[in-house]
């Protein structure tokens, strides 16, 4: 059940309970303990209180964030906006931000499919799928990009999901004897040998359903903004500020 879906019946189901008197720490415990029994399969990551007083954000295991009241009969699902003297900040996307830059951050990245710059001044994390027109024409421009300084590291999201041909072929690329040379067959269209081995192409999948990968290309860069879709290489280079 998506999350959104899940506010409505959750706030009928949940709304008459009140909480009394309770401590910091156990809102929070709280919140997280009836969101997972009103949405099942939800996994809660964090529940934290929010610059808006009152509003606890929640981030679920599918990217999602919400927000609860302090005793969980309200629900709200959307981005928080901010008025600052500067205009109008979104409050939400900045912790999607900050969430995604620590979950990259924590993830075992000596499985990623690298294609290295020899005069490194930036990393892109590029979540995939072989079959993907668009992934492929990124992939045409890889050169350019080390070229750039920029080193592009891969990750797995075969958008079919597992258990399917395209994924399979990811897999057989990670178990390659060379992964770049079978990686840049695939992307060109070309047959590569079945092969398998134990791989982290099931793990960088989920990873991308965690920070929030709904389409692919998607781009993440170090401080975990994330670039939705095909940017042309000088573009790219442009707006991380080499050029």
């Amino acid at each position: 059940m998506n999350i959104k879906h899940a506010v409505v019946a959750f706030a009928f189901g949940f709304g008459s309970l009140v909480m009394a008197n309770v401590s910091a720490g156990e809102v929070e415990d709280r919140i997280s303990e009836r969101l997972t029994q009103a949405v099942p399969g939800l996994q809660v990551m964090s529940v934290k209180e929010s610059e808006a007083k009152g509003l606890y954000e929640v981030q679920s295991n599918n990217g999602d964030t919400i927000y609860a009241t302090e005793d969980g009969q309200y629900l709200m699902t959307g981005d928080l906006l901010k008025v600052t003297d500067q205009g109008i900040a979104n409050v939400t996307e900045a912790a999607r931000t900050e969430a995604r830059r620590e979950m990259m951050a924590g993830f075992d990245a000596n499985g990623v499919i690298s294609f290295p710059a020899e005069n490194e001044k930036a990393v892109v994390s590029v979540f995939t799928d072989i079959d993907c027109p668009y992934c492929r024409k990124l992939h045409d421009e890889v050169p350019q990009l080390n070229d750039y300084g920029i080193t592009v590291n891969y990750y797995a999201f075969p958008r079919s999901g597992p258990n399917t041909a395209s994924f399979r072929k990811y897999e057989s690329v990670w178990c390659a004897d060379d992964q770049q040379a079978a990686m840049d067959a695939a992307k060109a269209g070309r047959k590569v040998a079945d092969a398998s081995c134990d791989n982290p192409v099931r793990e960088q999948f989920e990873l991308g359903g965690r920070v929030g990968v709904t389409g692919t290309p998607a781009i993440v860069l170090e401080d975990g903004n994330m670039v939705r879709g095909y940017v042309p290489a000088q573009r790219l280079a442009e707006g991380l500020g080499l050029l």
